[in-house]
This record gives structure tokens, sequence and C-alpha cells, in this order.
């Protein structure tokens, strides 16, 4: 089979993580049991996750002309990644994120720096990428115009588009109308769909509901794809995981159904280690787990 050609338009950030036994209570200090520093950034977490899974990617962002910009284009380059379309940007820094995590969940506050220097001008520079692609993915940890230049773009060239809405925030009706389908959590559709009626578009929504699994529309009829049940050590980066899963399942031509089980195999194969892109599986993972679980039932 051919590689499917996947462009990500989106965010690089360093994460910064720390590990406890719990969250701290306002106005407490709390000692960590471990910390680290490990590449991030939804754009660059859903790149590597299509990388690993099979497909060719190319990204488009932006980092800072920094220490911390160089190692994340240097760790996209070692997963197969093209950064040709990665700007550095000077008058600003890279992207971060810190990320706490405890009790099997995570609380995380995105400081967006050079991520939010992504111009529109840089999406036209990058169109023949985006032409040539078979999905492209997105997320909102870039500037909407951007987010919405690049859908004008992938929708004139016939490119299928996925938007990952997150971090939740209202989009512009040409991203809405113009996007193959929408992959909210059950949090982020309440808030993209504030006001609306979203009955318009749930033919093309896939909303992500953790352990419960992923709910999807078809001509209408609502159905849930239920997860795999895997012990938990880091939920960060599993959505990640999933779309990135997802587009490349799509790009070969998998139903949505299928889709979304193989993007489900995956992102439960991520949740069992600690870190956003340490915890993404590779292909065989993946196919080795869904055919244990098809032995077993």
């Amino acid at each position: 089979m051919k590689k499917p050609t996947i462009t990500v338009i989106g965010s690089l950030n360093m994460d910064l993580v720390i590990v406890a036994a719990r969250f701290p209570n306002q106005g407490e200090t709390v000692l960590g049991e471990r910390f680290l520093t490990t590449p991030g950034g939804k754009g660059a977490n859903q790149a590597v996750a299509a990388a690993r899974l099979g497909a060719n990617v190319q990204m488009i962002g932006a980092v800072g002309d920094d220490s911390f910009g160089k190692e994340l284009i240097r760790s996209l380059q070692n997963e197969g990644i093209s950064v040709h379309c990665v700007k550095p940007v000077t008058h600003q820094h890279t992207g971060i994120a810190s990320i706490t995590i405890s009790e099997q969940d995570n609380r995380i506050i995105v400081v967006p720096g050079a991520n939010h220097a992504l111009t529109i001008e840089d999406i036209n520079e990058c169109e023949s990428a985006i032409a040539e692609s078979d999905v492209c993915l997105l997320q909102l940890e870039i500037p909407i115009p951007v987010v919405e230049r690049a859908v004008a773009i992938a929708h004139r060239h016939g490119v299928r588009i996925i938007v990952n809405p997150a971090p939740a925030q209202p989009l512009p009706s040409l991203v809405l109308e113009q996007a193959s389908f929408l992959t909210p959590n059950e949090h982020e559709r309440a808030i993209l769909f504030a006001g609306m009626d979203e009955e318009a578009f749930v033919d093309r929504l896939i909303v992500t509901e953790g352990a419960k699994g992923v709910r999807i529309w078809q001509e209408g009829q609502e159905r849930l794809i239920p997860s795999f049940q895997v012990p938990v050590v880091d939920t960060t980066g599993a959505g990640d995981t999933f779309n990135g899963a997802l587009a490349v399942a799509l790009a070969e031509g998998n139903t949505l159904e299928e889709a979304c089980r193989f993007a489900n195999a995956a992102a439960a194969l991520s949740v069992t280690k600690l870190g956003a892109q340490a915890g993404m599986p590779r292909r065989q993972e993946v196919e080795s787990f869904l055919s244990k679980q098809r032995e077993s039932q």
C-alpha cells in the first residue's frame, strides 16, 4: 500500500512535565516525584503519531530561534517528518506547556510563544504541500485566521480536512462548513456549538469521550465506538494520538468506523506510557494489539 501523505498544521511546544502523588490545592506546595522535558504541542504530537503509524508527514508551524526550537525541529526530523515548512522566528520564544500529572489525570498550562507568530502568508507559501496531501490535520493552538486560511486552501484542492477544535473556542463558519471532520471531546463540543444547532454538522462530528470511547453519526444515526480498557499511566497526548491515527486510517481508505477503532487502539496504547510523544505507538504495536483484541472476543 502506498503511504498516505498527511500535512499537520499546528503548534510545536516543549512540554515541562511534573509527576506528583497529588495535585496541590490553591496556595499549597507539594513535592513532586519526577520532572522531564519532552517535545510536545498538539500539532507536533499529531504529526509524530501519524508518522509512527506509517504516513509520510509534513509539519507546518513556527518555533522560536532558541534551544527549545532547535530541539523540537531535530525531534521531528528524527521521526522522519518533513520540517521545510516549520519557521524559526526571532521575536518570540518557542511555545511551552507546563504539565502536572497526578491521579491518572493531567492539568496543563500552555504559553503559545512562537506558535502565534504563524501567519496567513506562511500558509500561502506552503500551499503546494497542502495540495499534495491526502489529509490535512489542524488544531487551535495557532491563530484562528491561519486555521481558516489553511482549511480554505485544502478544501479548494479537494484535500480531506480534520479539525481538532482544541483548545475549545468558537470557529468561523467557513471552518465548520468546509472541514471533513470535527473531532472535539465532550467539553469542546459544548463550546464549539454554543448557541448553534449542531444537527447540520453531526455526520462530520467525531466526539471523543475518554474511557467510554468515540461517538460518531452516520446518516444521522448515532453510534458509540467503545474504547479499549488498559492500565493508565499518563493520559497526556491520548487525544493527539487518536487524531493522528484517525488521519492515517482515513487516508488509507478505511471506513469511519474502522478508522475510529484503529485510532481508539492507538490512543489506548499511548496512555500506558509516560509522556505525550514518548507514549505514541508504532504501526506494528497497534496491529498486534488489535489482533489480540479480536482473538479474545
